[in-house]
């Protein structure tokens, strides 16, 4: 065994020793996530003790119940339905809506001849992607207030010119659509880059075997961008539970806490105004473990399905 490690170790320094250039390039890397990914997460230990920021960490007293009384107090609280229901509708609105949007526009776009106009509709559709949030949602704000345009559009068809965010009901509609209207441009770089990738011969043979249009993009199109998709569609699930809580904090207000408060803006609110340190650490620890279960889950399922996975 120790002859093993011992060459396994003389491997190593040999091969640091002859490209330590890219060894040297990939060190900032590891010392950056050890620094700022791996080091802060001593302070989970938080979720389990009574925090107060003078005592620290280490000095804070353990919470009653064997350290688990935040967690208790969490699932047994008023709100613990109400905000995993929320999170998971608008989680799961923006995955079944959003996530085929820039899929879509890529193979629109892959579709348009004119080199001209495929330029000034993609330009168009990434500008809102640079547009600073804050920015974003201003103009929501304009858009759906009672003489916004969205508003009054909706008029047209009988619709009651009110503020759309003043009702909860329209919350996430207003969300997901908002989130499809800013990141669709910009998300479908990739995969126009993946369809740039397509064998061409591939839709020749197709054409030849009397393929149309339609049935090129099921037999050849997807199938040969179906690898990132997997991918990128188990990077989003990695983040599933994770709504973002700046949006929203920047469009709700007390009136839609119905619909609008998810588990991000709990924990904002507990964490930062009320002081609740180890209360929302707790929540925020929660919606973490939720996260890591769905990807493993879905990876492995991912794996033995398409061969395709993340690890």
């Amino acid at each position: 065994m120790k002859k093993k490690s011992g060459s396994l170790g003389n491997v190593l320094k040999k091969d640091m020793k002859r490209y330590w250039q890219a060894y040297l390039m990939v060190l900032p890397v590891v010392v950056f996530y050890l620094l700022f990914s791996y080091k802060p997460m001593y302070g989970i230990l938080i979720a389990f003790k009574d925090y107060s920021p003078a005592a620290g960490v280490w000095g804070s007293p353990w919470v009653g119940r064997h350290g688990m009384q935040n967690f208790i107090d969490f699932f047994g609280s008023y709100y613990f339905r109400r905000i995993l229901k929320n999170t998971v509708v608008l989680s799961l609105s923006s995955l079944v809506f959003g996530f085929p949007a820039p899929i879509i526009l890529a193979l629109l776009l892959n579709e348009v001849k004119n080199e001209r106009f495929k330029r000034v509709t993609q330009t168009i559709s990434y500008l809102p992607h640079f547009i600073s949030l804050v920015v974003i949602c201003g103009m929501i704000k304009m858009f759906v207030a009672n003489t916004g345009i969205i508003t009054q559009f909706l008029g047209l068809f009988g619709f009651q010119p009110t503020n759309l965010l003043g009702k909860s009901q329209y919350f996430p509609a207003i969300y997901v659509l908002s989130n499809i209207w800013a990141g669709m441009g910009w998300d479908s770089i990739l995969y126009l880059s993946a369809l740039s990738g397509i064998d061409q011969d591939l839709y020749e043979s197709a054409r030849i075997d009397g393929a149309g249009r339609w049935q090129q993009t099921i037999h050849v199109t997807l199938p040969g961008i179906s690898a990132t998709i997997i991918i990128m569609l188990l990077m989003r699930l990695g983040s599933l539970m994770n709504v973002g809580y700046e949006k929203i904090i920047l469009l709700y207000n007390e009136g839609i806490y119905e619909t609008a408060d998810v588990i991000s803006t709990f924990v904002y609110r507990y964490g930062l105004l009320n002081g609740q340190w180890g209360y929302s650490v707790a929540v925020g620890l929660f919606n973490s473990v939720i996260n890591f279960i769905i990807i493993l889950f879905f990876n492995r399922l991912s794996r033995k399905l398409a061969d395709v996975s993340l690890w």
